[in-house]
């Protein structure tokens, strides 16, 4: 299997990127981070209806970025690799960060050649 190269790397970095671009599916994959969940785990987790939480499945199974396991009559879905994992609690983690000071907003302005 070769490489793929700077372009396709991109290209596939976009389409996990889209895939992670929900509110709801970003809390999936947060639940997912734990270790494996069914639909109605999820469900009771994120507070979102049934339909809603499996239609945002498929898009992170079509994704690859999740997998489902048969137990039994259920399905026990889990992250596909924990780079995503972290690529999510990285996200969460810098939207949490307060926001910094804009010291352009704050310092008077110094005109060229000022100072030097």
């Amino acid at each position: 299997m070769s490489m793929p190269n700077a372009s396709e790397s991109y290209q596939a970095a976009g389409e996990l990127l889209r895939a992670l671009a929900a509110p709801l599916r970003i809390a999936v994959v947060t639940e997912l981070a734990a270790g494996p969940r069914c639909v109605h785990e999820l469900v009771d987790a994120i507070g979102a209806p049934q339909p809603l939480v499996s239609q945002h499945l498929r898009v992170l199974k079509g994704a690859g970025v999740v997998r489902g396991q048969r137990r039994g009559r259920e399905i026990a879905y889990s992250l596909a690799d924990q780079h995503v994992a972290h690529i999510v609690a990285d996200a969460v983690s810098h939207a949490r960060e307060p926001e910094p000071i804009d010291r352009d907003a704050t310092e008077p302005a110094v005109a060229a050649g000022e100072g030097s």
